[in-house]
């Protein structure tokens, strides 16, 4: 099944960074980007192996390698909406979200410091 999620009109994504730079993000701003960036992560990482969730806005399944299907993927990431949009514009690095437990991550292949910053 093809992800529903879909990278967002580049003047509403900049205007949402601009206002969680600024410290002004409201919820909206934060689904917005959390969408958009996890939309981005699926195209520059396609597969089904790894689970990235950022609830309570979305979860997406990317990476190659074992297709999960059902129940608890076997390998799964999971931070909050802050915390996605600093990784994905690079205010935040991947060690640094993984060391502070901004970002936890378990099983295989669940190292995305290559594919970030998306932004």
């Amino acid at each position: 099944m093809p992800s529903r999620l879909r990278p967002a009109d580049p003047g509403a994504v900049e205007a949402a960074v601009a206002r969680v730079s600024r410290g002004t993000a409201d919820r909206a701003d934060l689904r917005l980007l959390t969408k958009h960036f996890l939309a981005l992560l699926e195209a520059r990482a396609p597969g089904r192996s790894v689970e990235v969730r950022v609830p309570p806005f979305a979860a997406v399944q990317v990476i190659e390698g074992v297709r999960h299907t059902r129940g608890t993927p076997p390998a799964v990431i999971e931070t909050d909406p802050e915390t996605w949009v600093a990784l994905a514009t690079g205010g935040l690095a991947w060690a640094d979200a993984l060391e502070s437990g901004r970002a936890l991550a378990s099983g295989e292949r669940t190292d995305l410091s290559s594919y970030l910053p998306l932004a």
